[in-house]
């Protein structure tokens, strides 16, 4: 694999076989992989995979026409295809507006924080199945577990580097690991499934192969029996695991692809608050060995930590610079991109600022409710805000979580959501998007 220096000459060189095939502008990416996963299941060995890879992508502007190309063949000869192919596109396409590189007084300069996102390590595969079977055999090892789905370990790096006709030219490189277990408990028609995962940047960082198999296996045998839960209005909460899919849901409406398109439950309501005041949800790229940390966007603009909503309010749309000039506004840094397609934008690691109430004492008050672990379905619609997603979990009674409940649906409205949504004070950095526990009053349950 190509260190981050080996990895910015090569976009730089494609930029510049652009430049002289007559382009105005270009940039180009460049992406490597190469990642060990191990898979078992009962204690047998199921798979053992070994990927490694490159690819670059190139795009090109003539005017306000362009196009965008890709390749995993990176010869001299192939990316002279792929710059006359890329020019020879561009001349076709039609002009956009908004298209074109990022502001260039906007790029970062220098060399950018230090995210700690690689830790150098590089796992033997006879280590990484010793930890697999050790997360299976705790997960295994829990009084009702009666099967396994398997427990798989996995271990990567990645290097990415961006160069623009611009003068820009970074780039970088992350570790990262990843450790799973999916286990059932019960007999016959009373069978329950249920997971445990943890994923981190550096291998120090990941969970005990015994924790995580134990809290697999815990949930699994938690699920047995479930009740019948009657329809009605009542207090939803969400455990961590499935909280932070309601922050996506937020991120997916502030996008400002979202805003231009008027795609967005949330346009014309920039003056609102669409939260509770003490509500803050943070956007942070520079966490030291967060899951989505990284030093530069996708257009080579620097990042930096901002709050996305603040005392309620949303403070700005996520803009990469052609939502940002269709919107007339200035681009955020949050744009993103693979080696083929244009931008998008969106965030990185981030959390909902913990609240003030225990746990206990957000359930307290509760006669009947639901807590919620699992969400099935995508049942959101993104420009009307409606909501309704199958769902599984605990039966909520008199303050305390009580038997498991599936096969009911959850239903509500994501603007009067958010209104209604406490935060509990049990906020944990473990995931690319973290929440505390939380808790919605007045969602509608169709029960079983």
């Amino acid at each position: 694999m190509l260190t981050p220096k080996e990895a910015e000459s090569r976009a730089a060189d494609l930029v510049e076989r652009a430049r002289k095939a007559g382009a105005d502008a270009a940039d180009a990416i460049y992406v490597a992989d190469a990642s060990t996963g191990i898979q078992l299941r009962l204690g047998a060995l199921e798979d053992v995979e070994r990927s490694e890879g490159e690819e670059i992508g190139l795009r090109l502007f003539v005017g306000r026409r362009s196009a965008s190309v890709s390749s995993s063949d990176l010869s001299d000869e192939a990316l002279k295809a792929l710059v006359e192919r890329a020019a020879a596109m561009a001349r076709e396409a039609p002009e956009d507006p908004y298209s074109g590189l990022a502001p260039e007084d906007r790029l970062m300069r220098g060399e950018g924080p230090d995210v700690d996102g690689d830790d150098g390590c590089d796992p033997l595969p006879t280590e990484l199945k010793q930890r697999a079977l050790e997360i299976e055999d705790a997960a295994r090892a829990i009084a009702g577990v009666t099967n396994s789905g398997g427990a798989s370990v996995s271990a990567g790096r990645s290097v990415i580097a961006l160069a623009t006709s611009h003068g820009f030219c970074r780039g970088y490189s992350t570790s990262g690991y990843s450790g799973s277990a999916s286990v059932i408990a019960g007999e016959g028609a009373q069978m329950e499934r249920d997971y445990a995962q943890h994923s981190a940047r550096h291998y120090a960082d990941l969970d005990a192969p015994d924790a995580i198999g134990r809290l697999a296996g815990e949930r699994a045998v938690a699920r047995l029996n479930p009740a019948k839960l009657a329809s009605g209005a009542m207090p939803v909460i969400y455990d961590p695991r499935v909280g932070s899919s309601l922050i996506g849901h937020l991120i997916g409406a502030i996008t400002g692809a979202a805003i231009a398109r008027k795609t967005s439950f949330l346009l014309g309501k920039e003056e609102e608050a669409i939260f509770a005041e003490s509500i803050v949800i943070r956007d942070d790229p520079h966490r030291p060995r967060g899951l989505r940390s990284k030093p530069f966007d996708g257009e080579g603009l620097p990042t930096a930590p901002a709050d996305l909503v603040a005392n309620g309010r949303v403070t700005s749309w996520l803009l990469d610079s052609a939502s940002a000039r269709q919107l007339g506004l200035a681009p955020t840094g949050h744009a993103t991109r693979g080696v083929g397609g244009s931008p998008g934008a969106s965030a990185t690691n981030v959390h909902m600022e913990a609240g003030s109430i225990a746990v206990d004492d957000l359930l307290g008050d509760i006669a009947q409710g639901v807590y919620v672990t699992e969400l099935i379905g995508q049942g959101v619609n993104m420009v009307t805000g409606d909501y309704s997603r199958g769902a599984s979990g605990f039966i909520i009674e008199n303050g305390k979580i009580g038997p498991a409940v599936s096969e009911i649906t959850i239903a509500g409205n994501l603007i009067e959501m958010f209104r209604q949504l406490v935060p509990a004070s049990d906020l944990e950095f473990r995931r690319a998007v973290n929440v505390p526990t939380i808790r919605i009053d007045g969602m509608f349950i169709a029960g079983a």
